[in-house]
């Protein structure tokens, strides 16, 4: 049996969920679906110009799954801009990250810094919770 896909933390889902071709009616387009991960990992390699450690490590994956995803979101838009197809941003197996919140669990710290049970969040990793930190 297959192991269950662990959640990728997402930082920001974009406001513009549909692109499509000009002067082509939607009824007539086929259309290319993207998940919020694959969207995350183009925004945080090609937007942000992050490494690709440092991207996996933000959206709490493995380097080369980080890569998977990536190397399927790139081909997505590819297949998109070259074969007149339409770009749907939706689904996926993501947890938004939220301000205030641990950026690698996605729990939630106190506005004093503190995780909610109590231990002193480490203020030079970015808000990430003692638990985490504890992980590296």
């Amino acid at each position: 049996m297959a192991r269950p896909t662990k959640d990728r933390l997402i930082q920001q889902l974009p406001e513009i969920k549909f692109f499509k071709p000009a002067g082509v009616p939607g009824h007539k387009l086929e259309i290319v679906e993207l998940n919020m991960e694959e969207v995350e990992s183009l925004r945080l390699k090609d937007v942000e110009g992050l490494t690709q450690a440092e991207a996996a490590k933000k959206m709490n994956v493995s380097r080369p799954t980080f890569q998977r995803v990536l190397t399927s979101a790139r081909q997505k838009v590819a297949e998109a801009l070259t074969c007149g197809k339409a770009l749907r941003f939706s689904g996926g197996d993501y947890k938004l990250m939220r301000p205030g919140h641990c950026w690698r669990c996605g729990e939630k710290l106190t506005p004093t810094g503190r995780h909610r049970r109590g231990r002193q969040a480490n203020e030079q990793t970015n808000n990430l919770c003692p638990d985490c930190e504890d992980e590296d």
